[in-house]
């Protein structure tokens, strides 16, 4: 009876820590909810494929570190490709 306990209560944890770790997955969500979702938490750690994740921010506000700034890209979602930002160093173009 005493393992069972313990199975279940290992169970409970693996379970809860399993959630925690889940990332909101875009190919599961339209355009307009993924950047809803990534407005309201002003950046947010998605996965956009089998095994890739990334981390998007808002268009306008000090999620980036310097110099990064928040740059266009798309992603896949559940209605096609959706442009959204993620912090990248600027390419800066200088003429020789």
């Amino acid at each position: 009876m005493k393992s069972l306990s313990i199975a279940l209560v290992a169970c409970a944890i693996l379970s809860t820590v399993g959630a925690a770790d889940a990332r909101p997955d875009t190919r599961a969500m339209t355009c307009a909810e993924t950047q809803a979702l990534i407005r309201s938490r002003h950046a947010a750690v998605l996965t956009t494929g089998p095994n890739t994740y990334d981390r998007f921010v808002r268009q306008y506000g000090n999620e980036c570190d310097w110099p990064e700034i928040p740059m266009s890209i798309a992603v896949p979602t559940r209605d096609g490709p959706c442009r959204v930002y993620r912090c990248e160093e600027p390419v800066l173009g200088f003429p020789n």
